[in-house]
């Protein structure tokens, strides 16, 4: 027992420097006292943590707290730094790449997108340019004084649990795609001012389903709105949720919770690209939408929306018949998941939110007549974040890698320096 001492020190050590700099998250620029009084530590305890933390250049001081924040002299400000790491958030898409840089204040702080033909393309290409992409937004980084710390990686498809294998991308045609050594090697392309390489090492790597991470952003990024349960449902070309839990996703046996795209509405249907008939997908996903509505789907994803919120705005029959038969077809999905799991809330994301207004009146009606339980359905909202949430999300949890194990990134940032 006592040769685990040690090791148990260190875990509590690690635990604790990572409940501090999330208090300091959490709550904004706050005194050592006050970060005490929330955690159940002493002040000496916090004292000594906070001082490492600024030794590793986390925590910052930004002079006296306000007046009035209780008996004693005033305390010194805390807050998390601006420059040093940051995190990557990357976003594969059918039509395009996405990537941007968030400091651990959670600003983005650099970001860079291009539009890419991803579907039915061969992975390597794609991800050569999004290894690019990467190298550019890291150079925007560091001059800005900034340092990755990680790399989040936003994928529309199945990602094995704790790996960075794509199982299943049906809207990209990708199978058992292995992207982490594609994204490995630092690029040749970008190179600083230094004349160093863009990534001096490879970045710790994160893969996960672009729904997961919508999701995460919503908890992250607006907790104040977004309760602790709820299901998160998202469309651009097809159509991805995921289960939140007490704060925590339901991610499944092997990752694949939330494939409500591909829930079969009719199952008699039409052929879907995952091989099923009738899934959500083809009645509710962007492709469907436009199609129903006579939009042309060949040039830009955001004129064919355009178009589309344009009509609908104007009364125009056929696309206001499009999105009340769509919404209808997630109010189908939805009450099931509703009986199921009895979320807090439904919040709906992408294009979803985008075209909310008229998609809520038929939904919504699914939900009262479909859902089991007495009382009014789960509370709908619609995202604040749009499109950009897995992209978010991705970036944020690359912070969070820094946030939750802080001496993880001391020990990489002293290997560099040495």
């Amino acid at each position: 027992m006592a040769a685990q001492a040690p090791s148990s020190q260190r875990e509590i050590r690690r635990r604790n420097l990572s409940r501090v700099l999330h208090a300091v998250a959490e709550q904004g620029p706050s005194s050592r006292a006050t970060v005490a009084a929330q955690l159940g530590l002493t002040r000496t305890a916090v004292s000594t943590l906070v001082d490492e933390l600024l030794r590793s250049g986390l925590l910052v001081e930004q002079g006296p707290t306000p007046p009035g924040g209780g008996p004693g002299r005033p305390g010194t400000a805390l807050a998390l730094t601006d420059r040093g790491p940051c995190g990557l958030g990357a976003e594969i898409g059918v039509d395009h790449l996405a990537v941007c840089a968030v400091d651990m204040r959670g600003q983005v702080r650099a970001r860079g997108e291009i539009e890419s033909e991803g579907r039915n393309s061969a992975p390597g290409p794609v991800l050569i340019r999004l290894q690019r992409l990467v190298d550019e937004v890291t150079v925007q980084a560091h001059d800005l004084g900034l340092r990755p710390a990680a790399l989040a990686v936003a994928v529309p498809g199945l990602v094995a649990r704790g790996t960075s294998r794509v199982v299943h991308a049906p809207n990209l045609g990708w199978h058992d795609t292995e992207i982490a050594p594609a994204l490995a090697e630092p690029g040749t392309e970008a190179v600083p001012r230094t004349g160093a390489r863009a990534t001096d090492k490879p970045l710790p790597l994160i893969v996960d389903n672009e729904a997961n991470l919508g999701a995460l952003a919503e908890l992250w990024l607006d907790p104040s709105r977004v309760p602790r349960d709820f299901v998160h449902v998202s469309a651009e070309v097809g159509i991805g949720a995921a289960v939140v839990l007490d704060g925590e996703l339901l991610r499944g046996n092997r990752g694949f919770a939330g494939e409500i795209g591909h829930v079969p509405v009719r199952p008699d249907g039409p052929r879907c690209a995952c091989g099923g008939r009738g899934c959500l997908e083809q009645y509710a996903g962007e492709l469907a939408l436009l199609d129903a509505a006579g939009i042309t789907a060949d040039g830009p994803r955001d004129a064919a929306l355009a178009a589309l919120r344009e009509r609908a705005a104007s009364g125009d029959r056929r696309a206001l018949r499009a999105l009340e038969k769509a919404g209808t077809a997630l109010g189908l999905a939805l009450a099931g998941t509703v009986n199921l799991l009895d979320p807090s809330a439904l919040v709906l994301g992408g294009v979803l939110a985008r075209f909310a207004q008229w998609l809520q009146p038929s939904l919504e009606r699914e939900l009262r007549e479909r859902t089991a339980a007495p009382g009014a359905p789960p509370e709908l909202l619609v995202s604040g974040l749009g499109a950009d949430g897995p992209l978010l999300g991705a970036a944020h949890a690359a912070v969070r890698e820094v946030l939750d194990d802080p001496l993880s990134y001391q020990a990489t940032k002293e290997g560099i320096s040495n």
